[in-house]
């Protein structure tokens, strides 16, 4: 039995605001920790710390060799030695104690 469309956009719908809560759930805990470990205090450009953050990813936590190219807001503009350098900052503020 095949659901008419209206059920499926309906579903669609509900599903998408589940994905917004989710979403806003988890950068708030993410928010939470960046500001305990002070980086709400680092000026810095966007690009240049998601560069780093995807960079630290994947070098610590999935055992890659740097950046990946899946983020979905990703540019491209930063590179490898502005994130490393940027990484190195942040974990040494990290180490401090507060995270």
């Amino acid at each position: 039995m095949k659901k008419p469309s209206s059920k499926i956009r309906d579903e669609i719908a509900r599903l998408q605001e589940q994905l917004k809560a989710a979403e806003t759930r988890e950068a708030e805990r993410i928010g939470r920790i960046a500001l305990k470990a002070g980086l709400g205090e680092i000026e810095i450009e966007e690009a240049v710390l998601q560069a780093a953050f995807e960079d630290l990813l994947a070098k610590r936590f999935r055992g890659g060799q740097g950046v990946s190219n899946g983020g979905k807001k990703g540019n491209g503009e930063a590179g490898a030695g502005a994130s490393t350098a940027t990484v190195t900052h942040g974990a040494a503020q990290g180490d401090t104690g507060e995270a």
